[in-house]
């Protein structure tokens, strides 16, 4: 098939000739940075930037006018503190948390600490009563009866061997007896101390020759009752779970934070965190880390720190959701940009405009940043201390560059 000789001229000749009346049409009005006349580029109120392909292609020189909306600043110095984020839970100091269990099989007579009590150590939390401590005391009772008769019995022996009224081997019966009933009298004050009786309340038994049923449980820390599980009449044997009272020191809490094993080298035992929660806004805890697990989840990949959180108010509750701040290091000194004066292009970038010998001229610059800190980017390359750099219409100069703005 054979073309007419007179259309390779029209796509030839008029086409680029129509795509570029389209192209100037869509095109903003401003003027590129090289391009027109000298007067379009001296005598225009717009902003101007160079073409794309030359050297100086990141450079936006401003009117009088357009400079008023730019805000200019040195590059100062600041300290960035070097912190790692995580998020956890608090729970109880298992350090300072126990689980109250009677020692001796009984029922329970009476509970006197409700839930959230603040109690003191020695404090009693529930009576029982218990038949091994009855028999105990019984065997006491009849140890002590036992060891008057015996004494009484050896006295009058003695008189009697002194002037020969009994033979030898009665004599030395009756001190046999003696010593086989101090004997038994000591084993069974034993048997009896194990129920928690003081001596005195032993020689009180021992002297009134009365049982008492009540056994007297008591806490053996200062705290919070945070559990319990007593009602009376409830049957309680000793080590068997549910405990009647739990009982934990809430001056302290832990934190349990689950960080990426990646920045387990970064952690070590007794750096400083702290600790925030959203019921407490505004509010943050201090203390160290006191452990660090010593295996790596297999389904998560991350390691538990576990510290220790200061908390006289008892503000903190278990099971809260948590924010934690662990300081790794010494805080950093770096130049310092305020968040608006940094942007980041379409390709993941980050840049700064600074500004050029002359203040109504800015150059775009590629930067490396850091952490952030009190509104403020770490400038890790790009700008030095001490450069005027715009902090605020960043993306005007942007806009004008791309040809977004005028």
């Amino acid at each position: 098939m054979t073309w007419p000789t007179h259309l390779p001229r029209l796509i030839v000749g008029r086409l680029p000739r129509v795509l570029m009346a389209l192209v100037l049409a869509a095109a903003p009005p401003l003027v590129l940075h090289g391009w027109g006349s000298k007067a379009s580029r001296t005598g225009s109120g717009a902003g101007t930037a160079t073409p794309a392909g030359s050297a100086a292609s990141d450079t936006v020189t401003l009117s009088d006018s357009q400079l008023h909306s730019i805000t200019v600043a040195a590059v100062a110095l600041r300290e960035f503190p070097n912190e790692r984020e995580a998020v956890g839970t608090i729970d109880f100091n298992e350090d300072m948390s126990v689980q109250v269990f009677t020692p001796y099989q009984g029922r329970i007579i009476r509970a006197f600490a409700d839930l959230g009590d603040e109690v003191k150590k020695g404090q009693v939390l529930f009576t029982i009563e218990s038949s091994d401590f009855i028999t105990a005391e019984s065997d006491l009772i009849s140890a002590a009866a036992t060891l008057d008769q015996t004494t009484s019995a050896l006295t009058r022996a003695k008189k009697l061997y002194a002037v020969k009224g009994i033979d030898q081997n009665d004599y030395e019966t009756a001190v046999a007896s003696q010593a086989t009933a101090e004997g038994a009298l000591r084993a069974a004050r034993r048997a009896v101390a194990i129920f928690g009786k003081s001596e005195v309340e032993i020689d009180h038994i021992v002297d009134s020759r009365q049982v008492q049923s009540a056994l007297v449980v008591k806490s053996p820390i200062e705290g919070r009752i945070t559990a319990r599980n007593a009602a009376p009449g409830l049957l309680e044997l000793p080590g068997n779970s549910p405990a009647p009272y739990s009982v934990a020191d809430l001056s302290t809490v832990w934190m349990l934070a689950n960080v990426p094993e990646s920045q387990i080298p970064a952690f070590r035992v007794g750096q400083t965190v702290s600790v925030s929660v959203g019921a407490l806004p505004g509010r943050d805890f201090t203390g160290t880390i006191k452990a660090i697990g010593a295996a790596v989840d297999p389904n998560s990949h991350r390691v538990t720190l576990r510290s220790v959180i200061k908390d006289p108010k008892h503000e903190l509750l278990p099971n809260m959701f948590a924010t934690f701040v662990i300081r790794t290091a010494a805080p950093t000194l770096a130049p310092a940009v305020p968040m608006n004066g940094v942007l980041r292009e379409g390709d993941g970038t980050m840049s700064m405009w600074v500004v050029g010998t002359d203040p109504h001229r800015f150059i775009r610059r590629p930067v490396k940043i850091g952490g952030q800190h009190d509104g403020y980017d770490e400038i890790v390359d790009g700008v030095k201390s001490g450069e005027r750099v715009a902090v605020d219409g960043a993306i005007f100069l942007s806009n004008i560059l791309y040809g977004g703005a005028s």
